[in-house]
């Protein structure tokens, strides 16, 4: 059955600064943005705490990690095997495999294996790699997403680390490219589909042929200024889900304004029916 997971993305009001990843055109290098931000709970302490509200599994964000030496991701591991909870998902929030600047692209190719080691190290089952920026209606940048995620796929395999890709970004925006990619990889890639990043009333027609082959599910709802959510909408994404026979991790995506564990516990009440 499925069960419930929390992305850092639903705390990031609440888990101290954010380090983003930029790429410095004049350095021809990457570069860490750091948007401040309070800490109420600190990423060692958040397995403990997902484990006492219910969750079987949680997805980190690489910009939520304020360190990754090899001791502090030891400390990381072992807090999550001490709650009883998976680390079911790092998820690498930056990089452009289908840059045509080949230089660029490659750098962002070796910035993603630095954080395959990292989710190795920190015990992740998988990395959540973006798909690419390109048009997705080349199919020369398909073709070009699928060679980068399989150099990926090749190099995490040895290290007990899933690459899965998501449909997030432009070229993953359809589910035939979405489905494209899984082909090329022949199995050994997993996707992510998302409530949210599908668009348009095509949008549960796109879900219904994702969710099937995906491996975990963002349960995001669409909210409103209070941060409310669209229950009416959220629910339909849920019966795709549901009507797929998916059995994986539902991971709750919060992102409204307000107190952030308040809209977490209302996406919860719409999910729960539903494991």
């Amino acid at each position: 059955m499925p069960y419930l997971s929390l992305t850092t993305w639903s705390l990031h009001r609440n888990l101290g600064p954010m380090r983003w990843t930029k790429w410095d055109e004049e350095r021809g290098a990457h570069a860490t943005v750091v948007d401040e931000q309070p800490q109420t709970v600190s990423l060692l302490e958040l397995p403990g705490v997902l484990m006492s509200r219910g969750f079987a599994a949680m997805e980190v964000c690489h910009f939520h990690f304020p360190d990754t030496s090899e001791s502090y991701l030891r400390e990381l591991r072992g807090a999550v095997e001490r709650a009883g909870i998976r680390f079911y998902t790092l998820l690498a929030d930056y990089g452009d495999i289908t840059n045509p600047d080949e230089r660029r692209r490659e750098a962002d190719i070796e910035w993603m294996k630095g954080w395959i080691d990292v989710a190795s190290a920190a015990g992740a089952e998988r990395i959540r790699i973006i798909g690419g920026d390109a048009d997705p209606a080349s199919r020369e940048a398909v073709a070009l997403a699928a060679a980068q995620l399989q150099r990926l796929v090749d190099y995490a395999r040895d290290k007990n680390v899933k690459v899965v890709t998501e449909n997030f970004h432009p070229l993953t925006s359809t589910a035939d490219n979405c489905l494209a990619l899984l082909d090329a990889c022949g199995g050994e890639l997993g996707l992510t589909s998302d409530f949210g990043n599908f668009k348009g009333p095509a949008k549960l027609q796109e879900l219904s042929r994702t969710v099937p082959r995906s491996e975990s599910i963002h349960a995001k709802a669409m909210t409103d200024g209070s941060g409310l959510p669209d229950a009416e909408e959220f629910r339909s994404c849920m019966d795709v889900v549901r009507q797929s026979g998916y059995e994986g991790p539902i991971t709750l995506v919060y992102d409204g304004p307000g107190d952030m564990w308040a809209g977490i516990e209302r996406v919860r009440e719409l999910v729960e029916p539903y494991l």
